[in-house]
């Protein structure tokens, strides 16, 4: 019965992110409101860098490894992932041809580090949920909370680049279900959360490729933002919703 709730709870989950696409669509996708979620975004991803997954990766890691050469892995194995996603930025529109193409690349480099970390967090959750309901319950609100802002990002991008409906769900459909996916993996390969080193190499990973998204993507829209006031705003509310989202 937990795992069949485990694999519901997932794909519930995945699908919270879709509230970012609602959010984005009542608003109206003003540029003020885009740029406030760029800034958003922002503060989650830090927060979430900074606060969970370099701690996390340092703690499997060290389960194996002693401290030198757990730093280096943790080191080695983020600027892969950074070096990963702009590697794979050859295959995606690149700057310079028009603000609608630029908001669409980062909606897709956006895209792929996020499938990256949602399929560990519907790993985890699944994981929890099936060995106690209601702290696997508290994990996902947790998890839904800040995947809120992460598709108004999205979904902002996507809207203001002008991105036909199709192309929409072809880009927004692998990110609800990548938490869902995870809790897939899961159910066929429970003992994949017993390898720390693994779990430690893919969360170093996808801490790289949040970083070349927040360094190389979203800093430079807020640098071009005239309205410092928003940004900071919108900045502060990412890392308290992040915050929030640790505590449950």
């Amino acid at each position: 019965m937990n795992s069949f709730f485990g694999l519901l709870f997932t794909l519930i989950i995945g699908l919270v992110i879709l509230i970012g696409t609602v959010v984005v669509k009542l608003t109206k996708n003003n540029d003020k409101f885009v740029h406030f979620s760029i800034s958003m975004a922002l503060g989650v991803i830090a927060s979430l860098v900074m606060l969970e997954l370099l701690p996390e990766s340092i703690e499997l890691l060290f389960e194996t490894y002693n401290r030198e050469i757990t730093i280096v892995m943790v080191f080695g194995f983020s600027v892969l992932g950074l070096l990963l996603l702009m590697t794979l930025e050859n295959f995606i529109p690149h700057h310079g041809h028009g603000h609608g193409e630029e908001l669409f690349h980062l909606g897709i480099v956006s895209s792929i580090a996020i499938i990256f970390h949602n399929l560990i967090e519907g790993m985890a959750i699944y994981a929890t949920v099936t060995n106690s309901v209601s702290m696997g319950i508290l994990m996902g609100i947790g998890v839904g909370l800040h995947n809120i802002p992460m598709g108004m990002l999205i979904a902002s991008a996507l809207v203001k680049a002008r991105v036909g409906f199709l192309k929409k769900v072809v880009i927004l459909l692998p990110i609800s279900i990548s938490t869902f996916a995870g809790g897939v993996i899961m159910y066929f390969n429970s003992e994949i959360l017993t390898n720390t080193t693994l779990l430690g190499i893919i969360l170093s990973i996808t801490q790289g490729m949040l970083v070349y998204i927040a360094v190389f993507e979203l800093l430079p829209h807020i640098r071009h933002c005239n309205d410092k006031k928003s940004n900071i705003i919108g900045i502060i509310l990412g890392i308290l919703i992040m915050a929030t989202s640790l505590i449950l």
